[in-house]
């Protein structure tokens, strides 16, 4: 496998202010961009996964905004109580470094079920680093739409939709930089979705025991590890309003 580059993406301004209802509709949605298809954690040296995962970042005075579009035949899940480990079941993960220095970063996961789990970390865990759960995003917005019918194996899905707003107030005491950040600011950030195999029973699903779990993300870590946040992906923040021009 060859060296990996972190992936970089420009995060627009938003035209307008957002409805956090998992549609993903408003026109600064229409007009932001894509980032590619994610691959596996580990890279190059793993095949490309089973199914589509793309996401788009806006931002404005207020919030740090995530759009995400997952391909899922069927989707389940079953943790409902928030701060639970929502990596046992399918997830979408949103790793925020604001500074780049590898510490003082957030975590973020959500389940079908729009179950969350947030919790912060003073430096990675193989740095010694230990996450406080009890930390909280405060005054974040989060909403999913499931296209199709949550946990029914007796049909086929088209997938399941995220939309998050993370407040810059929530962030600004950890952020060792600028929260909002200033137009051509650089944060590091990835995102991570956890599969699961399962099997029908019932109507509905069960996880497959002993079976790990896949690991699809944004920008590849060449380990199967989230937590080594020099290699996620880098952010620059543009005082251009999406749609409206682009960045050199």
């Amino acid at each position: 496998m060859g060296e990996i580059t972190p992936n970089r993406y420009v995060c627009y301004r938003s035209c307008e202010a957002l409805t956090v209802d998992g549609h993903l509709t408003e026109p600064s949605w229409k007009r932001a961009p894509w980032t590619p298809l994610f691959v596996d954690i580990e890279g190059d040296a793993r095949p490309l996964p089973r199914f589509g995962t793309r996401v788009m970042m806006l931002w404005d005075d207020d919030f740090f905004y995530f759009g995400v579009d997952m391909e899922e035949p069927h989707v389940w899940g079953t943790l409902t109580k928030r701060d639970s480990v929502i990596c046992q079941d399918n997830d979408f993960e949103i790793f925020v470094d604001p500074d780049g220095d590898g510490e003082h970063y957030m975590e973020f996961e959500i389940n079908p079920l729009n179950t969350v789990w947030d919790l912060y970390l003073d430096k990675a865990y193989n740095k010694g680093g230990k996450a406080d759960h009890t930390w909280d995003f405060v005054g974040i917005k989060h909403a999913v739409q499931v296209d199709g019918t949550l946990n029914c194996s007796e049909d086929v899905d088209r997938g399941w939709s995220v939309e998050v707003a993370i407040p810059w107030t929530s962030m600004a005491a950890y952020a060792g930089t600028d929260c909002p950040p200033k137009a051509g600011d650089q944060w590091r950030v990835n995102f991570s979705r956890v599969e699961w195999e399962f099997e029908a029973v019932q109507g509905g699903y069960r996880k497959k025991e002993g079976v790990p779990c896949d690991n699809w993300v944004w920008s590849p870590q060449g380990a199967i590890n989230m937590h080594i946040p020099e290699m996620w992906g880098i952010v620059q923040f543009s005082d251009i309003t999406v749609g409206r021009g682009e960045e050199a």
